[in-house]
């Protein structure tokens, strides 16, 4: 598909062509990265497991996230507060600010992420699977926290919401 400008073509994700990147709790549909949008955004569906992690608390430094529920439920963190998130409910996270999530205690869901501007994150999402399934160290997380703009913090808040819903 073209659009009325040239050097940013129109992008089609196909959902039997689209490649997975799963961990045992969880298969993350990886859409469009930026290489594909031209810079413009990267966006990716994760499907949880009921009990499934998530992330941990982290924030980024040059993108805004954005979270769409499709289906079931999500508890997220946003700076210090812990919300749920419902089918059709709608999340912008801008940068800087620290957020986490996970499907909502006895629940499972259906999301989209987005994020604008895009940077290359399906390596990101790839080593995650990689570490959720034993394959690769957390420590490659770590190490990888520049190149994909994920800076891991604590959060006395979200820990104690895990610990009281699971």
């Amino acid at each position: 598909m073209t659009s009325k400008n040239a050097a940013i073509p129109a992008v089609v994700a196909r959902a039997a062509e689209a490649e997975t990147a799963s961990d045992p709790s969880s298969v993350m549909t990886l859409l469009a990265d930026s290489d594909t949008t031209g810079g413009l955004m990267t966006a990716y569906r994760s499907t949880f497991a009921a009990g499934a992690p998530g992330a941990p608390a982290h924030f980024h430094t040059r993108a805004s996230e954005l979270f769409y529920v499709i289906d079931g439920s999500l508890q997220v963190l946003v700076g210090e507060e812990i919300t749920v998130l419902n089918a059709g409910d709608f999340l912008l996270v801008p940068p800087h600010t620290p957020h986490a999530f996970a499907a909502a205690p006895g629940c499972t869901a259906d999301v989209l992420f987005t994020f604008t501007p895009g940077m290359a994150r399906f390596d990101y999402l790839r080593l995650l699977g990689r570490v959720m399934r034993g394959e690769a160290s957390p420590q490659e997380i770590k190490d990888s926290s520049e190149r994909f703009d994920n800076h891991y913090v604590d959060s006395p808040a979200w820990r104690e919401a895990l610990a009281v819903g699971r």
